[in-house]
């Protein structure tokens, strides 16, 4: 099924891929590139030197600046700020602009602040509000601002303690390299 796009879109790019629907009121730029399976809801706005994986779920009122890639199957919450320039000014621009990248399977809660120039680990996890303002592993668990480590997520969505226990069940996970494997 080709890209569906929603007639008050401005699409620009024709590097959307198949099965991606684009709503209302969002602007993707000719040089920006989306993978297939993809939600990009309302009120959006995707920057040239962007690109996004397949299956990834962008909710309302997310911009995505230059510099910012997407792996698959990664969440972005409502309202969720990414940042490329570490000290903007009114018409000045960097040589370059910081790289930002999010791993695959990571999820970033609404409201959360992305400061560039960091990458989120495969599966990690930020909490609604939060400001990340350094790399954050796989399979890790960051909220507060700015964002700490609180704990660890598994495989299958299953949130951890610090410790590798899950609070409501008591199990006791270790680690396999990055990934909580239950003992």
């Amino acid at each position: 099924m080709s890209p569906k796009i929603h007639k008050l879109a401005d699409v620009q790019s024709e590097k959307i891929g198949m099965n991606t629907f684009v709503w209302q009121f969002t602007v993707i730029l000719k040089d920006a590139v989306i993978g297939e399976n993809c939600n990009i809801n309302c009120n959006c706005f995707v920057e040239n030197d962007v690109v996004i994986g397949d299956n990834v779920t962008v909710k309302s009122g997310v911009q995505i600046w230059d510099g910012v890639t997407i792996d698959d199957d990664v969440f972005i919450g409502p309202n969720v700020t990414f940042t490329n320039d570490m000290i903007p000014r009114s018409k000045v621009y960097p040589k370059e602009f910081k790289k930002t990248k999010l791993s695959r399977g990571s999820s970033i809660g609404a409201n959360a602040t992305i400061i560039a120039g960091i990458e989120i680990g495969e599966r990690a996890f930020v909490g609604a509000g939060s400001v990340v303002t350094k790399s954050i592993g796989p399979y890790t668990v960051w909220y507060g601002n700015p964002a700490r480590q609180k704990g660890y997520v598994t495989e299958n969505n299953v949130l951890l303690d610090l410790e590798l226990i899950d609070q409501l069940t008591g199990d006791v996970y270790y680690l396999d390299g990055f990934k909580p494997i239950l003992k």
